[in-house]
């Protein structure tokens, strides 16, 4: 099963060599779809180059300016789904997403349609460093936004995710408007809103260890403001009831 990796960038340069690196040491197939956003560090130059090196195992896609998480994950979905991927994961490019996650994840696909890298099931934890506040931020965002949804899933915003290529194909992604981080908690409710099989695998989720966040307070009450709105936008496919609904796929 060849896995095709999509790692969106912008200014990822000291990183990128490195993760491309630890992914290809990986006991998996892998390809990668670098999706750069006119990075000034030259991280799509940088891209290139490692392409040239790996041929037929990197592909670079080259985007004019900074256009956002959705839209750089939408083009790699596309490209990918162009180059007939029948397995689909998304990452981080800072190291934040730890690469040997993606064996077991990759394992836990075999009876999923959709596994998300969870930090919030047991074994999964995030940076032991992290001052308190950032630790409830992060686990407070969770639980606002799976609660408000009704999503019975630990990580709803984790960027780390294992996608079949039917699962992705299945999704209306037309639909979806959410920028920064809560694109990821849109995703997960459309999911589960379509009845698809969707399981957790623990993963440990570091703090970036080179290069700056790009995180902001906008893009954090965007997402709070965001996830009340997908309530009426995907009401047609919510489901009725709570007799009507499936289980995920529980975490083991």
């Amino acid at each position: 099963m060849r896995i095709t990796v999509i790692i969106p960038t912008y200014n990822e340069a000291e990183n990128l060599p490195k993760l491309v690196s630890a992914l290809f040491a990986l006991p998996l197939d892998l390809a990668l779809l670098v999706v750069d956003d006119n990075s000034p560090d030259g991280t799509g130059r940088l891209a290139d180059e490692l392409a040239a090196q790996q041929t037929g195992r990197i592909r670079v896609i080259h985007r004019p300016g900074k256009l956002g998480l959705r839209s750089a994950y939408l083009a790699g979905f596309k490209a990918a789904f162009e180059d007939g991927a029948q397995t689909v994961a998304q990452m981080d490019a800072d190291f934040s997403h730890e690469p040997a996650a993606l064996v077991e994840m990759a394992a836990r696909l075999e009876s999923c349609d959709l596994v998300l890298g969870s930090r919030y099931v047991p074994g999964g934890r995030v940076d032991e460093h992290w001052p308190l506040w950032r630790k409830s931020l992060s686990a407070g965002g969770n639980f606002y936004a799976r609660t408000i949804l009704g999503i019975p899933l630990r990580d709803v915003t984790t960027g780390f995710r294992l996608w079949r290529r039917e699962t992705l194909l299945g999704m209306p992604l037309e639909r979806v408007r959410s920028g920064g981080y809560v694109f990821m908690v849109e995703m997960a409710y459309l999911a589960y809103c379509l009845k698809y099989r969707v399981g957790e695998a623990p993963i440990y989720f570091a703090d970036r260890r080179w290069g700056k966040s790009k995180m902001s307070f906008r893009i954090q009450i965007e997402a709070a403001l965001r996830v009340w709105s997908m309530l009426w936008v995907y009401r047609d496919l919510r489901r009725q009831g709570a007799a009507a609904r499936l289980p995920v796929a529980k975490h083991q």
